[in-house]
């Protein structure tokens, strides 16, 4: 539910009462992920959206009846071989979905109004939710922040609110959102309990080395998808502002050397487009070398082997090397600009998520892959 913002923080503040329905898990083709939610207040007004408009019309009445009722429900949508106009997903896919009313000025309120506004500031935060459990246990509800720190509690042991915490963490750390099995002790043994586990961090990072004019297209492309983006390069007459308008920063330094002092995490995309030696063979040095989601590198098949040999050369090892995509993009034939920043954010999504790059047409693939969905406790 952290999805939707400042505007059910507003609704809350206001003193609405809310239901709000939230997907716990996905399977098939399901069009939106955990974490995907949609609120409905007393007025019958509507935000978000859980299914992009297979079943929100199902959900709206679950939502008005667990406002009239004051019950949760948890509730599995899926596609209807029978009945093709069934209240189902006609993609094939599989939903469940929560519905939780959240009174105003209780609780669970104040606790989802206080994880709202941490969200809203920028700041990473998690939302554990009692999903699936013993009845005692049920719309228990815990938030945890990046420190450690932590509001409201999950309704049993001590221990299971630590767990849960070292969970909520974990997640943070990758920016996942999804479900994970415990025992209402607390401890990694499946026992009848599941968490849902949602997150809001900031954007993820996108750092484009090299101040070409590929860069200008790269960037428009990857703001598109959601990316913090930084422009980077040593050369201070190409690297400005004017240059790179709809970049979040422009940076002129040294490419090895700003990647070495800025923040990066296990999400965070480099794209290095100067295919110039004396850049990009010590920035790979360092970015093969950090946990980072995405590097690829710019350049033809005989610039990939003058710089494979050089990073060699350097002490970069085979696991290292194994993790440079160049020359980077898929294979679509592009030439612009355009075109082949379209090729090179096609990549990392189909890195982040598990595609393979091919057509659709004639695979028989699932359209949606699901890649850490849901993750299981050993």
């Amino acid at each position: 539910m952290l999805d939707l913002g400042p505007r059910l923080g507003d609704w809350l503040a206001e003193g609405r009462e809310v239901a709000v329905a939230t997907v716990v898990s996905v399977g098939g083709s399901a069009p939106r992920g955990p974490g995907a939610a949609l609120a409905v207040d007393g007025a019958g007004a509507v935000i978000g959206s859980v299914s992009g408009g297979c079943v929100e019309a199902s959900v709206y009445d679950l939502c008005e009846e667990a406002l009239k009722t004051g019950g949760s429900v948890l509730e599995r949508f899926g596609y209807s071989d029978d009945d093709a106009f069934a209240v189902g997903l006609t993609c094939g896919g599989v939903l469940d979905v929560l519905v939780t009313p959240v009174p105003a000025d209780g609780p669970v309120g104040a606790l989802l109004r206080s994880a709202l506004d941490t969200s809203a500031r920028g700041e990473p935060v998690a939302l554990v939710r009692v999903v699936q459990g013993p009845g005692e246990l049920l719309g228990g509800m815990l938030l945890v922040r990046a420190d450690g720190s932590r509001e409201g509690g999950l309704g049993g042991h001590e221990d299971l609110d630590r767990t849960a915490a070292a969970e909520a963490l974990a997640a943070l750390d990758t920016g996942r959102t999804g479900t994970v099995e415990l025992s209402p002790d607390g401890s990694h043994c499946p026992e009848g309990l599941t968490l849902l586990v949602e997150t809001s961090v900031p954007p993820p990072r996108m750092i484009v080395f090299g101040a070409v004019d590929f860069a200008a297209a790269l960037v428009r492309a990857g703001k598109f998808l959601g990316h913090h983006v930084t422009v980077c390069d040593a050369r201070p007459v190409f690297t400005t502002p004017e240059r790179f308008p709809e970049a979040d920063e422009v940076v002129v330094d040294w490419p090895h050397r700003y990647l070495r002092s800025t923040r990066t995490d296990a999400r965070t995309v480099v794209c290095v487009l100067t295919h110039d030696a004396k850049f990009d063979v010590p920035l790979l040095e360092v970015a093969l070398r950090l946990p980072l989601a995405f590097v690829g590198a710019m350049g033809s098949h005989r610039t990939h082997a003058d710089r494979d040999r050089r990073l060699r050369e350097i002490g970069l090892e085979e696991h290292e090397l194994a993790r440079l995509r160049s020359p980077i993009g898929l294979d679509l034939g592009g030439r612009t600009p355009e075109e082949t920043a379209l090729s090179i954010t096609a990549e990392i999504v189909a890195a982040r998520r598990g595609g393979t790059g091919l057509p659709l047409t004639g695979s028989g693939r699932p359209i949606h892959h699901s890649v850490h969905q849901r993750r299981r406790s050993a």
